[in-house]
């Protein structure tokens, strides 16, 4: 049942625990909840790009501000991260009226807001990346009560935008995808590990051992188990 009241700041969710949650509810219960995480190479190069992206000054190109590290929260929702980017876009005479402008706090106008987010890689089959961004839209919505109609994923292996549209589907998808997730964490279950074709591109594959880790068990006690068996 969704929550119709709103959450306290200790009781926020991170918005990529959303991305993991829809890409695997195993990975997502391995860094959520046995907080099981290593640095390798897939890791550590999303780690890098993320710090160069965040790094950079915010800048103004012509009647675009660009913003890097924005916080977000949304205590409707009760989530919270941070965008990489996102881009205000400034109103001018030319552009029609519009429920997407509103003011910013710090600038000058009335503005439109563009979350775009860093990936390492290439678009997944999956959708988990458009919920991540929904979200973040939805926590600027509420942060800045405006409405926003799209973003971008710039994945780096391809080194493109892909135009992401915020549509009623999506979310209503990532609305309920929140309240469900609160559940999932909160029950502290690890799923069993079951081998997919996704697996190849998870970054904590050598931490899930799907193949090996057996239906239920949990990493630590599987790696315990091999100490002792040894």
């Amino acid at each position: 049942m969704h929550n119709s009241g709103f959450y306290s700041e200790d009781d926020l969710v991170p918005i990529s625990a959303l991305q993991h949650y829809v890409f695997c509810r195993r990975q997502c219960a391995l860094i959520h909840i046995e907080q099981i995480w290593d640095e390798n190479r897939l890791t550590a190069e999303g780690r890098i790009m993320h710090d160069r992206v965040h790094d950079q000054d915010t800048e103004s190109r012509g009647d675009c501000r660009i913003v890097r590290g924005l916080r977000l929260r949304s205590f409707s929702l009760g989530l919270v991260g941070m965008a990489d980017v996102v881009e205000f876009h400034k109103r001018s005479a030319e552009t029609a009226e519009s429920d997407s402008f509103g003011e910013v706090p710090g600038l000058r106008g009335v503005w439109r807001a563009v979350p775009v987010e860093y990936k390492r890689g290439k678009p997944k089959a999956d959708h988990s990346d458009e919920v991540q961004l929904c979200a973040q839209a939805l926590c600027l919505e509420e942060m800045l009560e405006i409405s926003i109609r799209e973003g971008f994923l710039f994945y780096g292996a391809v080194k493109r935008r892909h135009p992401v549209e915020f549509s009623q589907a999506l979310r209503d998808e990532t609305k309920t995808l929140a309240y469900e997730i609160r559940e999932f964490l909160e029950k502290g279950i690890t799923p069993p590990a079951v081998y997919a074709k996704r697996c190849e591109s998870c970054s904590i594959l050598d931490l899930c051992i799907p193949e090996s880790a057996g239906a239920g068990k949990k990493v630590d006690q599987y790696i315990l188990g091999s100490l002792v068996d040894g």
